[in-house]
């Protein structure tokens, strides 16, 4: 594929920047939780899948780089996402 998008650019740092609710340039399973609930009703085990599927290096935390992959690869629901925050 070719460049990324600045609008894609902008919406996942908005993204990213919103559910890294205390500004520590990472992911907690809790931020994610709560960012979650925002858009409606999530599952403790919910929030874990998805922090399994995001948090490659298994570390408990999404690191920057490791949602801009989950969102290059799943632009379609980062747009959606980006339409409600």
């Amino acid at each position: 594929m070719g460049g990324d998008d600045p609008q894609d650019v902008a919406d996942r740092e908005r993204i990213f920047k919103h559910f890294d609710s205390n500004g520590d340039n990472q992911i907690s399973s809790q931020e994610l939780g709560e960012a979650l609930k925002a858009l409606g009703s999530v599952t403790p085990d919910e929030v874990q899948r998805m922090m399994d599927e995001i948090d490659t290096d298994g570390d408990g935390f999404i690191s920057h780089q490791e949602f801009t992959d989950f969102a290059i690869a799943n632009r379609g629901l980062i747009r959606d996402v980006a339409k409600i925050f």
